[in-house]
């Protein structure tokens, strides 16, 4: 593979004036079976590079594990790109933001109680290094100087919108240095941020969705010479539960990209294809109030959530044609989608009854964090017996991020983050009784400050202004769900529970589950977690890759938090449905 060079006026490959005509594609949003499909298209469009982050709390989910196989085989993402002719832009972060869970920071550096993310705090560093180790020396033979498709690297993300301190960002350089990493490195930044998130002598590029001629001018007044990329060039957004499905219309979005390419300037498009934040990987934003991001990562980007060619395509690859050669095959046609109406899910199991056989409960004076109990994503169950009768008030001052509350197993209400909801106010009418928290992780914050995100019940529970002791705190990952004991059930049972049914198929294909009048929950099928869902919108599908399906029999299970569907069934239908718009 050739070598990026970076020249005072503009980037050379192999000493030949090159433009980075780059797409956002993110490995761990696609089912990998579909990897290949989704770079081809890539190529069809005319792009000629894709840029992928990598989320550090996936591939190191524990201090002492680290994986790089199966959905998280990067080696073979790079392989295929390097087959489909495409070179690559790697992004290790450590950070990602990426709308992604806690910024793709591991959760368990937050079982230091006052570590420090993002900074020079010894702790974050050390697991850095180590991070970049693991991650770097497989990753070698893919770099352009051997060989490779990966062409630069990046340092950190978004450093200036978060701090200025450059001598992290110079340890994080120096740490890819010492790893082999002898590619050209790249910062990326708003361009208001550019001066506290570049360094010296490394490549500063900017993020940003229009107006590119003014932006790309604060660049060049930041930077006199060298390449001029927009490694972010948001051509869609992303969508938060209780919002509307964002779009951009594709007419604009198209003359926006005219404009950048017409200065000559290189692109990164922001997304070129979103993908899915599978089970519970979403990130959330808090900006004085926490906000959740829906499971489709679909960004109105040209491909959309199911791989399938928009208008943006279709505009983009005009665009492209005007500056480079854009392959004279045709676009590529829609996939194959099926449909399966009104699938009866016909066996339950009580999520309250079957907790004891989906983690195992730690005593302790107070409610532990889900850091603190080695959990990454899920739910955790806390109980504590109440000692007397009579009207209480139970105040939590920290919520994270939703509490479904019982007492004796009969569900009181509901403390949410989101609506600042802390306090709930009911009687007691025996002693001994069992109180129980319910509380759902929706998705640690991905940006700014709020990235030191622990989970669970961080804070103080008082009952009637004392605080309450002696609680149980029950881990409720939901990486597997073998062993539940489903049992055919007439009515549903009152309270969060699974659902399970059985489908049959002749051909498997991609389609999009349906939960009309289910209310939230989350939902797997032939043990692939799918996401949430949440009846408030936008989202009201969930994407079903054609990979996870089968010929003949098939399985999906819903775990509803509150009621679920009168006749309990769901349906998969051809189309997504991701919600009202703006428009």
């Amino acid at each position: 593979m050739p070598v990026l060079q970076i020249d005072d006026d503009g980037f050379r490959l192999d000493g030949e004036p090159f433009r980075l005509l780059s797409g956002g594609l993110h490995y761990f949003r696609v089912h990998p079976a579909q990897w290949a499909d989704r770079l081809r298209k890539a190529r069809l469009m005319g792009l000629n590079t894709v840029d992928t982050y990598i989320p550090w709390n996936l591939h190191q989910p524990r201090p002492d594990v680290f994986q790089m196989d199966g959905a998280l085989d990067l080696p073979a993402f790079l392989d295929l790109a390097a087959a489909e002719g495409l070179h690559v832009l790697l992004r290790p972060g450590p950070y990602i933001c990426a709308e992604w869970e806690g910024g793709g920071l591991p959760s368990w550096l937050l079982a230091e109680p006052d570590i420090r993310l993002r900074s020079r705090d010894p702790r974050f560093l050390t697991a850095v290094d180590d991070y970049f180790t693991r991650l770097l020396t497989p990753l070698r033979p893919y770099l352009a100087t051997r060989g490779g498709p990966v062409l630069a690297v990046q340092i950190e993300n978004e450093y200036g919108a978060y701090g200025d301190d450059s001598a992290y960002l110079t340890h994080l350089a120096d740490s890819l240095r010492r790893c082999g990493v002898d590619v050209p490195l790249f910062t990326c930044d708003q361009p208001a941020d550019l001066e506290r998130g570049s360094l010296p002598g490394v490549l500063a590029t900017a993020n940003f969705g229009s107006r590119s001629a003014q932006n790309l001018a604060a660049l060049r007044a930041h930077r006199p010479q060298g390449p001029l990329l927009s490694a972010e060039f948001w051509i869609g957004w992303f969508d938060r539960w209780g919002g509307r499905h964002v779009v951009r219309d594709p007419d604009q979005a198209a003359r926006e990209l005219d404009e950048l390419l017409a200065t000559g300037a290189s692109v990164n498009f922001y997304m070129f294809h979103g993908g899915t934040n599978f089970g519970f990987t979403n990130g959330a934003n808090d900006k004085h109030t926490y906000r959740p991001t829906v499971t489709s990562y679909d960004y109105d980007a040209p491909l959309d959530e199911a791989g399938d060619p928009t208008e943006k395509f279709t505009a983009f690859r005009e665009v492209i044609a005007k500056y480079a050669p854009v392959p004279a095959e045709p676009e590529p046609a829609p996939s194959a989608k099926l449909a399966v109406p009104a699938v009866p899910l016909t066996e339950s199991a009580a999520l309250l009854d079957c907790a004891p056989a989906l983690g195992a409960a730690v005593e302790s004076a107070r409610p532990l964090t889900m850091e603190q109990l080695g959990q990454d994503f899920g739910f955790v169950l806390y109980k504590t017996v109440l000692p007397e009768p009579g009207p209480v008030l139970l105040e939590v001052d920290q919520v994270r991020d939703r509490a479904q509350v019982f007492l004796d197993g009969q569900p009181l209400g509901v403390l949410e983050r989101e609506n600042h909801e802390h306090a709930l106010a009911f009687t007691v009418r025996r002693a001994g009784s069992v109180l129980s928290l319910l509380v759902e992780n929706q998705g640690r914050v991905n940006y700014g400050p709020g990235i030191h995100d622990r989970k669970g019940l961080p804070g103080t529970v008082l009952l009637n202004g004392t605080p309450l002791t002696g609680w149980t705190s029950r881990p409720l990952p939901l990486t597997a769900l073998d062993g539940l004991p489903f049992a055919a059930t007439v009515a549903a049972p009152t309270g969060p529970a699974f659902h399970r049914g059985t489908f049959q198929l002749a051909v498997a294909a991609d389609t999009f589950l349906h939960l009309d009048g289910w209310t939230k929950g989350t939902a797997w099928v032939n043990g692939f977690a799918l996401g949430r869902y949440w009846s408030r919108g936008p989202q009201r599908s969930l994407y079903v890759p054609a990979p996870v399906l089968r010929t003949g029999a098939n399985e999906v299970v819903v775990l509803e938090l509150h009621a679920a569907h009168r006749a309990r069934t769901v349906d998969f239908r051809e189309r997504a449905d991701l919600g009202p718009t703006d428009e």
